[in-house]
């Protein structure tokens, strides 16, 4: 087993650390306090590749490997997670979705501009009334006389929905029970019906545009059907699988963040007569922090090498997803208890990793639903 990455691997890592030392580090603090992440950043973004990695250049991707895809995401996740929900999500769920199950038209249609940054995805599926039970959404899609679609219903939490041009739309086409009745549907942001309201006062990751999405009689054309009708379950499925492995990889970021904030600050902070670096259960907060970055980045790699060599990764993405989004949380608290009080202070870092580290355990498969899919996956028992 080679570790080591590849001269084109780093170059994109070296490529992505210097754009958020530049484009994002100067700004965190104000984008967090404004609830506003810039929205030039996209363009940005789309100019470097960034959204367009693993996507095929004929549609304007910039091609590579998952691992290269990855690297950026930590890299992106180490500067403001709320920059890097907008490619996880632009390009992770929406774009790589159209690729790999989109029509011909709709691949036209929508990648060269997803990946270019002209134009942002979102990934309607959560509810408010359904989040890990998906399979049992509300939102109804009804089609007239065999032409279009007529959909009404309610949509949550959703990443880039205030800033999306197009919605990967999940809907129920059918009365069959649970997720067999459900289908994917590319819809624009700007259809006559489609309202979208920010969702204000969160948490963390304050920057990034977070939507409620409220559709009353939208209309579109049986073209914007993705894939067949009855198979949107799978495609979410197979999506979030992938997403998984990007949320992961946000958070190696999220606490290597930590750890480089961390080690600094021990380093420069004077108490009793010395730094506090010197001190054993100072080190043990630190050493503490590296274990967790270095365990879940070796388990987020995995995911990308399984993916590349065309393997099963579902459960390998889940066990990523589960120890690094809590490895995260672990890592910031940590990093927090070594900066004392002024980590409690937003012009040092470490609040706002805890505040955007929490939500990593509960979006894209709380830490409860991916031990159930683990669990799954070695005993062949469902336990839902």
């Amino acid at each position: 087993m080679n570790l080591e990455l590849s001269e084109e691997q780093e170059a994109v890592r070296q490529l992505a650390e210097d754009f958020v030392a530049r484009e994002i580090t100067p700004h965190v603090v104000e984008w967090d306090r404004a609830e506003s992440v810039d929205k030039s950043i996209v363009k940005k973004l789309g100019a470097l590749g960034f959204l367009g990695l693993t996507v095929p250049e004929e549609y304007g991707g910039s091609g590579g490997d998952h691992l290269a895809y990855c690297l950026v995401t930590e890299e992106l996740g180490r500067g403001d997670s709320s920059v890097r929900g907008i490619v996880s999500v632009s390009l992770g769920l929406v774009a790589k979705t159209i690729a790999s199950w989109g029509s011909e038209e709709q691949k036209q249609q929508w990648l060269p501009k997803l990946t270019a940054g002209e134009a942002i995805g979102c990934f309607g599926l959560t509810e408010p009334g359904t989040g890990s039970d998906a399979g049992n959404l509300t939102t109804r899609a009804v089609r007239e006389d065999g032409g279009d679609y007529v959909i009404n219903g309610s949509k949550m939490f959703i990443t880039n929905g205030t800033w999306a041009d197009v919605v990967l739309l999940f809907a129920r086409t059918n009365d069959t029970p649970g997720h067999r009745g459900i289908s994917a549907f590319l819809v624009p942001a700007d259809a006559p019906g489609l309202t979208r309201r920010t969702v204000h006062g969160k948490l963390g990751l304050r920057g990034q545009a977070t939507a409620e999405l409220v559709l009353e009689d939208v209309r579109v054309p049986a073209s914007a059907l993705m894939g067949p009708e009855g198979k949107g379950f799978s495609i979410a499925m197979s999506a979030l699988a992938k997403g998984r492995m990007s949320v992961a990889a946000g958070c190696v970021g999220i606490a290597q963040a930590a750890l480089d904030a961390a080690v600094r600050y021990a380093g420069e902070r004077e108490q009793f007569g010395k730094s506090i670096a010197s001190y054993q259960l100072v080190q043990e907060l630190i050493s503490d922090i590296s274990v967790d970055v270095d365990a879940a980045r070796m388990l987020t790699w995995r995911v990308a090498d399984l993916i590349d060599r065309g393997q099963d990764f579902a459960t390998a993405a889940s066990t990523a997803k589960l120890f690094a989004s809590e490895a995260a949380v672990r890592a910031a608290n940590n990093a927090l208890q070594v900066f004392g009080g002024y980590g409690y202070i937003d012009e040092y870092p470490v609040g706002k990793l805890v505040r955007d580290a929490r939500v990593m355990t509960l979006y894209e498969g709380t830490s409860q639903i991916q031990k159930l899919i683990i669990g799954r996956a070695l005993t062949g028992v469902s336990a839902f």
